[in-house]
């Protein structure tokens, strides 16, 4: 299996995960590759960075077998574009694609407003990238981060609305047709009916565009974060039933390419203070698992959790089908689901 989108702080957020650690459950669980995002701290918008954060890979590699590969974190300096391209190529699938941040989330790696989103999209054309790459798409313009009520986690989706994404994905395609953009443009974490609808409609205009799905965002609604125990809060929010039902139903018949369970833990005290982002890669055997009963093929299973990347990402790795029993420790015999993946 592949996860395609992880989060494995390390470094300065040594106390919130670390690459080892991921890699270890990682393998617990079956995976055979990783993703690792560039918002790190420092964040992998340097060479010296990057190649200071493979050598922490390549040794947890090592350690769990688990193959590490990371994302090169985009900035609005048209030179750091040129590099970060330059890196990819030489060093891809290690360097396994790049990373834009439409909106500001973990990290401060965003690139806010139309014209800054150009600059990177007419730096990646004239360089000849025809990789993937990967966007958080949150329209800034579009957050209303004051009707956010801190402790009420509800709420959070309230202040980083559905049209915020949708808008940002409308935006970022628009651009990136102007553009003359070759590659393979990735929507992350997808989670409201109307983005998808858009999605579809862009590879009607010949767009090539993929989308990944996240297990909360496929599982769980608005209505699981109003229980403040569970620190649901996370970019982009959870949503409305209409847009988990969406996303769900979009991975079953395949117009969602994958999952990606968007792993970003955070310590207790920083979940206390707000910080979004939550644990994620058991909650993939635990969707494996209701897709399954929802009657999902083995085939599109074997898609969802690594194939559909694979070949996308023209990787090896990966596109196993998930066993059955990969996930016992999720399911009790009466069939219900005592421990809870996405509780802290």
């Amino acid at each position: 299996m592949i996860d395609p989108h992880v989060h494995l702080r390390d470094w300065k957020q040594c106390s919130k995960e670390t690459i080892l650690h991921g890699m270890k459950v990682a393998s617990a669980l079956g995976f055979s590759d990783l993703f690792d995002m560039p918002n790190t701290d420092p964040a992998c918008t340097s060479r010296s960075v990057i190649l200071d954060r493979l050598a922490a890979g390549s040794e947890a590699e090592e350690i769990t077998g688990v193959s590490y590969h990371l994302y090169a974190g985009l900035t609005a300096d048209e030179a750091q574009i040129k590099s970060m391209v330059d890196i990819h190529s030489e060093l891809f699938p290690l360097v396994i694609g790049l990373k834009l941040f439409a909106g500001q989330s973990t990290g401060n790696m965003g690139i806010i407003g139309i014209e800054n989103q150009k600059k990177v999209f007419r730096a990646l054309s004239e360089a000849g990238y025809r990789g993937v790459l990967a966007v958080h798409a949150e329209k800034e313009e579009l957050l209303r981060k004051d009707l956010y009520v801190p402790g009420r986690f509800e709420t959070h989706s309230e202040a980083r609305p559905t049209e915020a994404e949708t808008e940002s994905v409308r935006d970022i395609a628009r651009i990136a047709g102007e553009a003359g953009f070759c590659g393979t443009l990735h929507i992350c974490h997808v989670s409201a009916l109307s983005t998808i609808e858009l999605v579809k409609d862009l590879r009607k205009e010949g767009m090539r565009i993929t989308m990944g799905a996240t297990p909360h965002h496929a599982l769980l609604s608005v209505d699981d974060a109003a229980d403040s125990t569970r620190y649901l809060k996370m970019n982009p929010p959870l949503r409305e039933k209409s847009d988990r039902d969406a996303v769900f139903s979009a991975l079953l018949d395949g117009t969602v390419d994958w999952a990606e369970s968007d792993h970003a833990p955070h310590t207790l005290e920083d979940k206390e203070k707000g910080a979004s982002g939550i644990p994620g890669l058991p909650g993939m055997l635990l969707l494996a698992s209701k897709l399954r009963d929802a009657g999902c093929s083995e085939a599109r299973l074997s898609d969802i959790f690594g194939g559909r990347a694979a070949a996308v990402f023209a990787i090896e790795r990966g596109g196993q089908p998930v066993p059955e029993d990969a996930y016992p420790l999720y399911k009790s015999t009466s069939g219900e689901y005592p421990f809870d993946p996405f509780r802290m």
